[in-house]
């Protein structure tokens, strides 16, 4: 299982998401646990995100499945939920989103939001919610809220990983390295990073992808160009799956 996270905000973790989703084989599904900058439809609150994710998923999942928080302004998410009188916690997060799917696919993601450090507010973040995913997934039988129970952990989906999405364009050299040390100082395991050209201008693009490449300690999974028609199946054919 894997946490897709980004250096920033509009890195690319959908497409690169989605895209991941597209190349893989089997029973898959991607989540979007937390989505800003929802439209107003008659089934509710809709994220394009989501949506993304959604159609590259094959196990069925209803929309609150795949995204259970949700909110109509394009903004950071502890200030929409308190526009709308609500908090968000950890462990809210987590018991809101955690499904059987996760450990029953072949190969599933979740999508965060923003970058590594999310802020729910009162001093806790998103990464947090993943931390507690993780020492979950370490736990052979685990039932959490709603008696959602994970029986499969230890003999499918064992460890959580994380992919990082680094937008391509200056100053993510440092967005990169900064992220990395976070991660790692969170204690979670690197998979790999993607490189995802968000700026099509973007000078000296070989030399920041070499530079990368000696400073990031996981494997390069693919350089994504910017892409003129940005779909799932476009980016996938530039991306590997991680082993």
């Amino acid at each position: 299982m894997y946490f897709v996270t980004g250096t920033d905000t509009d890195s690319g973790k959908t497409l690169i998401s989605a895209a991941l989703l597209a190349k893989a084989t089997g029973h898959k599904c991607g989540f979007k646990p937390i989505a800003s900058g929802c439209d107003v439809t008659e089934d509710g609150l809709r994220n394009s995100d989501a949506l993304m994710l959604m159609a590259q998923s094959n196990m069925g999942l209803a929309y609150q499945e795949i995204n259970p928080i949700s909110f109509e302004p394009a903004i950071a998410p502890h200030i929409a939920a308190s526009q709308v009188n609500t908090a968000l916690s950890a462990q809210g997060v987590f018991d809101s989103m955690l499904n059987p799917a996760m450990v029953n696919a072949d190969f599933a993601l979740i999508e965060g939001a923003g970058g590594w450090r999310l802020p729910l507010g009162n001093g806790e973040y998103l990464s947090d919610t993943v931390k507690l995913l993780q020492t979950t997934l370490q736990q052979e039988t685990s039932t959490y809220g709603n008696s959602v129970q994970l029986t499969h952990a230890v003999t499918k989906n064992t460890t959580l990983e994380v992919i990082l999405v680094v937008g391509m364009k200056l100053g993510c050299l440092n967005h990169a390295l900064l992220t990395q040390e976070a991660l790692l100082a969170d204690g979670v395991s690197i998979a790999g990073w993607v490189a995802n050209q968000v700026d099509a201008d973007m000078a000296f693009i070989d030399d920041n992808l070499q530079s990368l490449q000696q400073m990031m300690q996981a494997p390069l999974l693919g350089y994504v160009p910017h892409l003129a028609n940005p779909s799932a199946e476009n980016a996938a054919r530039y991306l590997q799956l991680p082993q």
